[in-house]
């Protein structure tokens, strides 16, 4: 059943291709169809689930109407371009790709085998193991086997809120592969689709500001090589999904500046179709795309302003509106039962700043700068540490400030291994933010002079999301992944830089100079080479021995058991889990209340009692009662001793050992 869904992407691709001049139709053919059959598979999902019928043949049902309507689609298309003498099939295609291999120079075809054999360890690593992340057990995970069991993705009783209040988008896909194969095996290809799909649109972006194969390739490189883009695709996090709807947003928009491929591609209410559609999907997957979302939708109305106000108005309505079709119910549900479509406001402020003064906003930034870009280098690192602190001090503010600090996290922290929460980016970031400085200081110096101005004002809607997001995120230990959306955006302005300074032919100096550049630009050649070549060494460390999941050495994912990788963040739990578990189970309990903290995991529960109904017992959602303690047949608990026999009735038996325990009645219920 997980084929309908690929099947359905790839007729779209078909379908969606562009006919006439268009920069890397392929590479744009697959975008469209991204956010189509995205934005298809999110409405589908709120439609399921206003008919309380969210369940796995109506699903089916649902990808077989949309294979079916695709491939009819795509049949008219292909006899169409037959009866013009232009078929487009798998043949030409592959003729295409062969005539652009050969014409590859040899660095280039380097470059993209060392990529190719890296995505392709990854998606070993992918397929091979669960879903282990922290907080894929705590809240992404466990909302997806609630919403299977009540058929819907209404808002329910729980005491971990994040379950509810954090955007679901990416959930949402999961759940189609939930219901469509029964379990979790595929989880880990959201991701990985999403981080391919970032490379590529990275290198179509890099095309359309005018690099060169090679820039677009570099641009793809310096996306795929980055640590936490490695770690994350083989995993059930959030941060490339959005990302990849991001790019794909930046990329319509660049489009929609250049007005040959505004009208050599496509229509401008398909071009509003899938720009409403992007956002849309980058608001219900995450919160933090709009900071770079929102630039680039001015830089996009702009453009549209300059050929008339009405068109400008009318298209900005229809993105607006369609971008409510897909995230709207969500930011309903939200809205009615906090108050906010962000959700409470205890989770807002324990992510947002509370201070945007400049002294709070540099401060802020000089540490996400300090663990984004922080290297092996430990000296180096405290010394960065310690100046920040005496900074952040004679500017009167305290490093630490709860109001531009996550609750709880003290900075500075290591981030420079290959932690899949933690791990930092120096090389790619730094590619990065001076690709990014470059274009917009020089734009004629490093990008075709008919593309500069793209290239500047893409650069400065960079620049915009990299000042919105210091302003507005707090430092957190685990900050380095939420910039993912930034190095997707900032990779083809690394790109077009690096395949500048790498090039065998320096562009002539003026006559007016009198000192050759040439030893200046053979040494930011090799620069630049060195610094891609510790760049790819940094991905393959993440491949080999990124944590929690690593393709070689101690605990490699091929020596470890399903429930041992399950539980590699925490080894210790494990046990417990699975003691109150089989002691659940053997009481034949069906209907299992659970009462837990804010922040633990809930996941491993709906796997080790799978088939049981598990309901909470704790609600911190005023308007939604938690489940009777005397309505279920066990209860499970991850708390105190304390706090666990406030929950259970009289007469039941507790069993409690370091903080988990479960609680039986004296004699097991009827059936």
């Amino acid at each position: 059943m997980a084929v309908l869904p690929a099947a359905t992407f790839l007729l779209v691709a078909y379908l969606v291709r562009p006919t006439g001049a268009a920069v890397a139709p392929v590479r744009l053919a697959l975008t469209r169809s991204a956010i189509v059959v995205g934005g298809a598979a999110v409405v589908l999902v709120e439609a399921l689930s206003a008919m309380h019928a969210l369940t796995a043949p109506a699903l089916a049902a649902g990808w077989s109407v949309a294979v079916a309507a695709a491939l009819t689609g795509a049949i008219f298309r292909y006899r169409r371009e037959a009866r013009d003498g232009h078929p487009v099939g798998p043949r030409s295609l592959g003729a295409r790709l062969t005539r652009a291999w050969t014409q590859t120079s040899r660095i280039d075809r380097l470059i993209v085998l060392v990529l190719a054999v890296e995505i392709a360890a990854e998606l070993v690593i992918a397929l091979v193991s669960p879903p282990n992340n922290f907080d894929s057990q705590t809240y992404h995970l466990p909302k997806i086997e609630h919403w299977v069991v009540q058929r819907d993705v209404g808002f329910y009783p729980t005491s971990i809120d994040r379950q509810l209040a954090m955007a679901p988008g990416a959930e949402y896909l999961l759940l189609h592969l939930r219901l469509l194969t029964g379990g979790d095996t595929l989880y880990n290809l959201v991701q990985f689709a999403a981080g391919v799909g970032c490379a590529l649109v990275a290198s179509r972006i890099a095309a359309q500001l005018g690099g060169s194969s090679r820039a677009q390739l570099l641009a793809a490189a310096v996306v795929s090589t980055t640590p936490m883009v490695v770690l994350e695709s083989t995993s059930t996090q959030t941060d490339l999904v959005v990302a990849a709807w991001v790019a794909a947003l930046a990329t319509l928009v660049l489009d929609g500046l250049d007005r040959r491929a505004a009208t050599g591609t496509v229509t401008l209410l398909g071009t509003v179709t899938l720009l409403g559609a992007a956002t849309g999907l980058t608001v219900l997957t995450k919160a933090t795309g709009m900071l770079a979302a929102a630039p680039l939708l001015l830089l996009w109305l702009v453009a549209q302003v300059r050929r008339g106000a009405l068109r400008a108005l009318g298209a900005g309505l229809v993105v607006g509106a369609l971008a409510l079709v897909v995230a709207g119910p969500y930011l309903s549900r939200t809205y009615a039962e906090y108050g906010s479509p962000l959700g409470p406001a205890g989770q807002r402020d324990m992510i947002s700043m509370q201070r945007h003064d400049p002294p709070a906003v540099l401060v802020n930034a000089l540490r996400l700068a300090q663990s984004a870009l922080q290297t092996p280098a430990g000296s180096a690192n405290r010394a960065e540490a310690a100046a920040i602190g005496r900074l952040s001090r004679a500017v009167g503010l305290d490093p630490n400030d709860r109001r531009i600090t996550f609750w709880g996290s003290t900075f500075p922290i290591t981030t420079w291994m290959p932690d899949e929460d933690k791990a930092a980016l120096p090389v790619q970031g730094a590619l990065i933010l001076l690709g990014a400085g470059l274009l917009l200081v020089r734009p004629r110096r490093w990008a075709p002079a008919d593309r500069s101005a793209a290239a500047r004002w893409y650069a400065a809607a960079f620049w915009v999301a990299l000042l919105l997001y210091v302003s507005t995120v707090k430092w957190q230990p685990w900050g380095n992944r939420l910039l993912l959306f930034l190095v997707v955006l900032g990779a083809p302005l690394a790109g077009l830089w690096l395949a500048a300074a790498l090039s065998a032919a320096p562009a002539p100096a003026p006559a007016t100079a009198t000192v050759s550049r040439a030893p200046v630009r053979r040494i930011g050649a090799w620069a630049a080479a060195a610094a891609l070549v510790a760049g790819c060494c940094a991905g393959w460390l993440a491949v080999g021995y990124g944590w929690p999941r690593r393709l070689v050495g101690h605990d490699s994912v091929f020596t470890v058991s399903d429930m041992q990788a399950r539980f590699q963040r925490r080894p210790q739990w494990r046990g417990d889990y699975e003691w109150v578990a089989a002691a659940v189970r053997a009481a034949g309990a069906h209907r299992v209340g659970l009462v837990q903290g804010y922040d633990t995991w809930e996941y491993p529960w709906w796997l080790l009692l799978r088939g049981d109904d598990i309901v909470s017992l704790r609600s911190l959602q005023a308007g939604i009662p938690p489940a009777r303690p005397d309505s279920v047949d066990a209860i499970v608990c991850v708390s105190t001793s304390h706090l666990c026999r406030r929950y259970v009735p009289a007469g039941w038996t507790i069993r409690m050992r370091d903080g988990i325990g479960y609680a039986l009645p004296a004699e097991p219920r009827r059936a």
